[in-house]
């Protein structure tokens, strides 16, 4: 799509994650080639296709915008048929982009996941990376509680761990309401 792909898409997430974590998002920036301003203008961008009359809608702007998904699966839930797409993302190569459409390419959810083969090592109840760990990588722990929004997610963990998450992605873990960082190099 013009003015958005890959990258751009990727600065779109972004601008949702500097509100948890700045630190991260500015440190992503050059990893990406790109300036405040830049990602900026592709969040601005996004919104106003997210709100124009002509822009294509649901799954039809994120496959103009991604292009071809790297898998498709289709899937049942109860009696529901979906499509699962996964793009790949140049800022996280060990996590894809899913989205989860029915049908007419209503998008149900999207959100970051972890990619066939990463080498990020398994969640565990003390050990979660920030910006490593994704949703389904912590909501599947013994005793977790999640809740939230496509965007946000919080996760509860029996030790009183909280574990904070925007577009699926781990950004904050806070124990007795201090910050417990583990992070992985940038």
């Amino acid at each position: 799509m013009r003015g958005l792909a890959r990258r751009e898409f990727c600065l779109v997430l972004l601008r949702r994650m500097a509100d948890v974590r700045p630190d991260l998002t500015a440190a992503a920036l050059p990893r990406l080639g790109a300036t405040r301003a830049e990602a900026h203008a592709a969040h601005t961008r996004w919104q106003a296709l997210q709100h124009s009359r002509r822009a294509p809608r649901g799954l039809a702007l994120r496959s103009a915008v991604l292009g071809p998904p790297e898998e498709l699966e289709d899937r049942r839930f109860g009696d529901l048929d979906v499509q699962v797409r996964r793009w790949p993302l140049p800022l996280w190569p060990h996590l894809w982009w899913e989205v989860l459409s029915g049908p007419g390419g209503a998008v149900y959810n999207e959100h970051l996941v972890r990619a066939p083969g990463s080498p990020v090592p398994p969640a565990t109840g003390r050990r979660l990376l920030v910006w490593e760990h994704v949703l389904d990588d912590v909501v599947g722990l013994p005793g977790a509680r999640g809740a939230g929004v496509v965007t946000r997610w919080e996760v509860s963990l029996p030790d009183g761990a909280r574990a904070v998450f925007v577009w699926g992605l781990l950004q904050q873990v806070t124990r007795d309401g201090q910050p417990a960082i583990r992070r992985a190099p940038l």
